[in-house]
């Protein structure tokens, strides 16, 4: 009797300790950190002012021009923007600061969703397989059905497995009304369906999904093109977004995908996914500097509602800090 008595008192004596060693590790009222957010001090601004702290030398602005090319801002963008920075570093600015401060007008403010009030919106949405597009597309279903929106997804990437699957699933999560037809069936159809039914449903946005083969196929393009003629047709009137879903992970390689989208389709925003951090942030600003193109969307996690709004001005603040 005594030994067991001993036995539960040790017991109690480890469950005790490992429990007190939790608390201390985790005060309470700590605030948990927010998903997507960049990671303190993981900007770039630390490095700048190290770079300058022995003065604006030759040699601190070719580490600066490399800095910004591996974080992905591309040779053609960093050199573009050492030049600016250097202007206004030469009569006394902080090059840390400045950096920031052009980093903002680079991306040239916040640029909203084209979504019209009164009449359907087509978002066409394009990019390819592994960039998070039919992820992306539920997102922003459940983002806009939860800001009191009707919306219907149209499943026109009938060749990938699974993708009507994928997208059923998105669909129910974000209260959203789908139209599909079956697998290998033509993507131009599906496209058409998907406005008919959206009309007659009285939706406010229809959200169409896409193949998404490698771009360098041509005949990918040409099917892409087709959809958008169809959809231009059965609606009336262009789509009013053709969203490109870019992995922020792909650094230039984004770019030449971002491109050939572009020449086909007239892409008219960016949705960047897998931004968890600012390292390689730079993409961004090689989209916005070498094509022209708007980041309109931020990936932050893997939750329904890690999909924002993009904020140019927070984003130099996280990129560089």
């Amino acid at each position: 009797m005594i030994i067991v008595l001993v036995i539960v008192l040790v017991l109690l004596a480890i469950v005790a300790f490992f429990l007190l060693r939790g608390r201390s590790s985790a005060p309470s009222g700590a605030p948990a950190p927010r998903r997507g957010a960049a990671p303190a001090g993981d900007g770039i601004g630390g490095k700048v002012r190290n770079l300058f702290a022995g003065g604006a030398t030759a040699d601190a602005w070719t580490e600066l021009e490399d800095l910004l090319i591996r974080a992905d801002v591309g040779p053609k963008g960093a050199e573009d923007l050492v030049t600016r920075v250097k202007s206004r570093v030469s009569s006394g600015g902080d090059a840390a600061q400045a950096l920031r401060e052009e980093v903002e007008a680079v991306l040239g403010g916040d640029v909203d969703l084209n979504i019209s009030d009164g009449e359907l919106s087509v978002v066409m949405v394009v990019g390819v397989n592994g960039s998070g597009k039919t992820t992306t597309i539920g997102k922003l279903a459940k983002r806009l059905v939860d800001s009191g929106l009707s919306v219907t997804l149209a499943g026109s990437d009938t060749f990938r497995a699974a993708a009507g699957e994928q997208l059923d699933i998105w669909a129910d999560r974000s209260g959203a009304h789908i139209v599909k037809q079956t697998r290998g069936a033509d993507p131009a159809s599906v496209a058409f369906d998907g406005v008919k039914s959206a009309q007659a449903r009285g939706s406010d946005v229809l959200i169409v999904d896409t193949a998404g083969r490698l771009h360098t196929r041509t005949p990918l393009m040409d099917e892409l093109e087709k959809v958008k003629r169809v959809l231009a047709k059965a609606a009336g009137r262009d789509p009013q977004e053709v969203l490109l879903v870019l992995d922020a992970s792909t650094g230039q390689n984004g770019i030449s995908q971002a491109r050939a989208f572009t020449d086909a389709v007239g892409v008219t925003g960016v949705a960047l996914t897998k931004l968890d951090g600012t390292a390689k942030g730079g993409i961004v600003l090689a989209v916005r500097e070498e094509l022209g193109v708007p980041v309109k969307l931020v990936g932050t996690g893997e939750g329904a509602g890690d999909l924002e709004l993009f904020d140019a001005k927070a984003f130099a603040e996280r990129m560089i800090g």
